[in-house]
């Protein structure tokens, strides 16, 4: 095979309709709009969600709750994943990210309960469920609330 042997891939590439270039293209004189009305103007069209004067259907349907604008999602590391620390390591954000047990660090991280722990670890975070707390310290660890 040489470069000039080469080609892509058999319906890889799809040539560009060029509207309004002549009749003979096939899309022609009206480029395929049909003849006049609001979807034939420049910038003509309705906006998504617009049926015709109707009330749409977002608005008929009933609206609950509320979104606070004010939530702090937290990143949460589950004590099952803490076993893969060594004995006697602090495990604090930083080290969680550097390891990829947490992608993101949020508004913090969060320990939960979720499993069991093996190791003594001081574990270092934003928050922690109560259950996590008491299994660190049952293990033999340290909380601590940054």
């Amino acid at each position: 095979m040489k470069l000039h042997e080469l080609k892509p891939a058999e319906g890889s590439r799809k040539e560009r309709n060029r509207v309004g270039r002549g009749t003979g293209s096939g899309n022609g004189k009206t480029a395929g709009k049909g003849h006049k009305g609001q979807n034939a103007r420049s910038g003509g069209g309705v906006r998504p969600g617009f049926e015709g004067g109707q009330t749409p259907l977002f608005q008929r349907l009933p609206k609950r709750g509320f979104t606070n604008i004010n939530r702090k999602d937290f990143a949460v590391v589950n004590l099952e994943t803490l076993n893969r620390f060594e004995d006697g390591t602090e495990v604090t954000p930083e080290l969680l990210v550097e390891t990829g047990v947490v992608s993101k660090l949020k508004a913090g991280v969060k320990v939960l309960a979720k499993g069991t722990l093996e190791k003594k670890l001081t574990v270092r975070a934003h928050k922690f469920s109560s259950s996590a707390k008491e299994a660190i310290e049952a293990a033999g660890g340290t909380t601590e609330v940054i």
